[in-house]
């Protein structure tokens, strides 16, 4: 590994309006090394690295490379001086092939696919990568998709490569494969930075951690000289303690919650099955784990449990009673909640201030009646109850959602959905994009309503937060459910394979 720089930031700053996203930002990333940008969500990881790739331009400082100051205008400046970024959400278009997206506006007037063909097939063989340079992207699993960005990357002889989140929407296979890749494209003497909120792929991967929080690098360590705990630590300015599962041998002795028998959901239009012949149990008291890679299922299988999609045919059972006829605010009435992945969609109304969206979905109860009208002050101070008792990071009730930080977003959807839930509560994805300290205020919400006896499904594409929580884990994949087992019989590698579609023996 050289010692020289290959890239140097001095003092960037950038602003968006008032907000201050990176505040004299300086590191060096040094050719054939691994170096993690490691922080919380909005601590400025991701920004800093668009300003380095030409996506945004910095109010102050200085970008070098090999020495010499340079100015990146755009993504095309960046990618003349070797330096490539994959993004966290892929830049491929779906209705082209392989070798299509990957010599996309680098080829002009006629030319020979097979050859290309050739050529990206050849280069996928030295990079290990099994890739048909003819398949169509719209039909390619994520994990193949984040190859092809990674291949596009290497056809442009990308010397520095830049990879925001790469492991979110894979398996743990698949997260293998990559870091394996990783140091291998290092050992060749390329360069890569690795854009991360998780400490275990840190440790397993980097040579070198800068730690990012509130917009400013707060360390700058080697890998071999520091331990998690230090990190999180960096990262939340305060110690954040890993939850491990602790068995529960008495949930499956208490009466049944929720129960869906042979679940189906036909898409009418594409004529194939979203979910097909679901069926589990949840107890009262037993937080029930959904693990799949994204898109197999999971947003269908949660909106048929509250209501907002019809079944093609079976059954959901609440406490015995069948409610697969029940409107979406029947089943609020009967205690269902719902936590959305997409808080910004489908968790709050962004422009409305926080009274009101904590009064969406009970709008219908007598409760915020007086006189015939809307009983403000009440709803006022339930409001102002659960902002403090949630914690929520906010001016008061009058708070505009969208003025709130994702984290007090979705504590506020939390404080709203477990009041509303007194039988069952469904968590989708509910730390998606979300640092330590509110993941760690989350999971114990989670945890404390598992103790007043609710029947709770928690979906989520982090291994870790299921087996931290769940007391079994059902595993989804192409709309099935493949298996469920109690937490600690399978291991990560093993459910990791479970969501790849390999299928084992059911428990």
């Amino acid at each position: 590994m050289s010692a020289a720089p290959f890239v140097e930031l001095r003092n960037i700053s950038k602003y968006f309006a008032k907000v201050i996203a990176n505040q004299d930002v300086s590191m060096q990333i040094r050719k054939g090394e691994v170096l993690a940008l490691l922080g919380e969500n909005g601590a400025g990881k991701s920004t800093i690295m668009k300003v380095l790739y030409g996506l945004y331009r910095a109010e102050e400082g200085q970008i070098l490379v090999d020495g010499a100051e340079q100015v990146i205008n755009s993504p095309k400046d960046a990618m003349k001086l070797g330096i490539a970024m994959i993004q966290q959400h892929f830049a491929l278009v779906q209705a082209h092939t392989v070798t299509e997206n990957i010599i996309l506006g680098l080829v002009q007037g006629k030319y020979d696919i097979k050859q290309y063909d050739k050529i990206v097939a050849d280069l996928a063989a030295r990079y290990g990568f099994d890739i048909d340079p003819t398949a169509v992207i719209g039909d390619l699993p994520v994990g193949v998709q984040q190859k092809v960005e990674i291949l596009k990357a290497l056809y442009q002889n990308a010397q520095l490569l830049i990879m925001d989140e790469p492991t979110a929407v894979l398996t743990p296979q698949e997260s293998d494969v990559l870091m394996n890749f990783v140091q291998q494209t290092t050992r060749a003497g390329k360069t890569v930075v690795f854009i991360t909120h998780k400490l275990r792929e840190v440790m397993e991967v980097a040579d070198r951690i800068v730690v990012m929080r509130n917009g400013k690098v707060v360390g700058d360590l080697r890998k071999d000289e520091t331990n998690e705990i230090e990190l999180s630590k960096l990262m939340v300015g305060r110690e954040i303690h890993d939850r491990t599962y602790v068995e529960d041998a008495v949930f499956d002795s208490q009466p049944i919650g929720l129960e869906l028998r042979n679940v189906s959901i036909r898409d009418p239009r594409e004529k194939i099955f979203r979910i097909k012949n679901i069926s589990f149990q949840v107890h009262k008291g037993e937080i029930l784990g959904i693990a799949g890679v994204s898109g197999n299922g999971q947003s269908e299988l949660c909106d048929a449990i509250s209501g907002y999609r019809s079944l093609t045919q079976g059954a959901i059972l609440l406490n015995g009673t069948d409610i697969t006829a029940r409107n979406v605010r029947k089943r609020i009435e009967m205690g269902i909640a719902y936590v959305p992945a997409d808080r910004h969609r489908y968790g709050l109304i962004m422009p409305m201030k926080l009274t009101e969206n904590m009064f969406l979905r009970s709008s219908f109860g007598r409760i915020w009646v007086k006189h015939g009208l809307i009983d403000r002050r009440r709803l006022d101070a339930y409001t102002a109850e659960k902002i403090l008792a949630y914690d929520v990071k906010a001016t008061g009730p009058d708070a505009v959602a969208q003025s709130l930080s994702g984290g007090n977003q979705q504590k506020v959807i939390l404080a709203r959905e477990v009041d509303l839930g007194s039988a069952v509560i469904i968590f989708d994805q509910p730390t998606r994009g979300l640092d330590l300290g509110a993941i760690e205020h989350i999971h114990r919400t989670i945890l404390a309503e598992k103790t007043k006896g609710k029947a709770i499904v928690l979906v989520s594409t982090e291994l870790s937060e299921i087996f931290s929580l769940s007391d079994r884990i059902a595993v989804i994949y192409r709309g099935e459910i493949l298996g469920i087992f109690r937490n600690h019989d399978l291991d990560t590698q093993q459910i990791g394979l479970l969501m790849a579609g390999y299928t084992t023996e059911r428990r």
